[in-house]
Parts: C-alpha cells; sequence; structure tokens
C-alpha cells in the first residue's frame, strides 16, 4: 500500500498544470551598470550609453515554463526625468527598452514599460540577457564632477 501512495503523489507532481511549473522555479537578476561617455556643458550633445540586466532561472523540482516581467525604479528624479547626482546638482537622463531611445523602461505606470519574457524551466541555469539603453539629453549646463544614480530593478516571475 505504501508503494502505490509514493506512486500517486508523483504523479499528482507530474500533472501539475504549466502555470504552477513556474512557482517552482527561482530567478535571479544582475546588472551590468550603464557608464556614460564624458558629458560636455555646456551646450554639449546627447550622451548615449548601455547596460545589461541579466535574469538566470533554473528549475528546482519540475521542468516547464514560466515567464517574468523586469521593472526599474525612478532611482533619484521620476521617470519623465531620472537625474544622476553630484553633491547638490543633478544631471537629467532616462533608461529605455529600445534603440531609438522612445520607451522609458519603469514599472508600467503611465507611460512606461517593462520587459517581459517566458521562458523554458530547465535543471541546468538558463541566463536571458536584456540591453538598458541609457541617454542623457544634451544642453544641460551643470558643472563638472562624478553624477550617479541607483536604479532597483525586480524581477516578478
Amino acid at each position: 500500500m505504501m508503494r502505490r501512495w509514493q506512486w500517486l503523489l508523483s504523479l499528482g507532481v507530474l500533472a501539475l498544470p504549466l502555470s504552477a511549473h513556474a512557482l517552482l522555479a527561482t530567478c535571479t537578476v544582475s546588472t551590468t551598470g550603464i557608464t556614460f561617455p564624458a558629458y560636455t556643458s555646456p551646450g554639449g550633445g546627447t550622451a548615449d550609453s548601455t547596460g545589461d540586466v541579466a535574469v538566470t532561472c533554473t528549475a528546482t523540482l519540475v521542468i516547464g515554463t514560466g515567464s517574468y516581467t523586469i521593472a526599474l525604479s525612478t532611482g533619484s528624479g521620476t521617470f519623465a526625468n531620472r537625474a544622476l547626482i553630484s553633491g547638490g546638482n543633478s544631471l537629467n537622463y532616462n533608461i529605455y527598452t529600445d534603440t531609438a531611445r522612445s520607451i522609458v523602461w519603469g514599472d508600467g505606470s503611465g507611460t512606461t514599460q517593462t520587459e517581459s519574457d517566458s521562458y523554458v524551466i530547465l535543471l541546468t541555469p538558463t541566463t536571458r540577457h536584456y540591453t538598458p539603453y541609457g541617454r542623457i539629453p544634451g544642453a544641460q549646463n551643470k558643472p563638472a564632477g562624478t553624477y550617479s544614480d541607483t536604479v532597483t530593478v525586480t524581477i516578478t516571475y
């Protein structure tokens, strides 16, 4: 009787719907920050650069499919104008999901968008990379300094 119970329990785990499989995954995120080139002020042109957001997912029990969404916080400033800070000075910039730098990468509120993806959960880690496209608009008259910001990356799966 004991063997029969174990077999039925195993069958029940394998019969879970695909949406439940996502609950059996572990996903982590790592980033490489956006490092802008030197910005010339006043009257300088735009400064563009990119970073990397890497999402790694691994199945913990059952192989299946799942999905996740990657959201970015405002950091300093707002989604309309994120801000790089140096002491009491700020330099406007933003982060985008596209190479044209027309879609602000945010949390899905207002006109911002998130990055979403579906994946196959494997027992070995699978990593996917996403590119944040950064831009500092030109013609900002700011004093020289080291400007920085911290943006939080949140993955929901």
